[in-house]
């Protein structure tokens, strides 16, 4: 009786299908919300322009000469270099 319609290949396909549409379906809201969380929340110009925090390396520099760490001399000449090496001053 009903030859033919035992287990075979055709529910595995089935089932197959049906996570890949799923998986589709949660790829899409997942990029529809990075896509809407992106065009909210875009930095303002100020955000963009701010320096970064941490001491500069002049004042790392004399850190390291009121510590000891080099001598008066290496403080001299790596103090020179970050002059010259300096953009802001070589526009000025």
């Amino acid at each position: 009786m009903m030859w033919g319609y035992g287990f075979g290949w055709g529910w595995l396909l089935m089932a197959l299908s049906t996570v890949l549409w799923i998986a589709l379906l949660v790829l899409l809201v997942w990029a529809l919300v990075r896509w809407l969380s992106s065009k909210t929340s875009t930095p303002t110009p100020t955000m963009m322009q701010m320096p970064p925090s941490g001491p500069s390396a002049l004042e790392i520099l004399q850190q390291r000469y009121a510590r000891g760490e080099i001598d008066t001399a290496t403080f001299e000449q790596m103090r020179e270099r970050l002059h010259a090496s300096d953009p802001r001053r070589s526009q000025v």
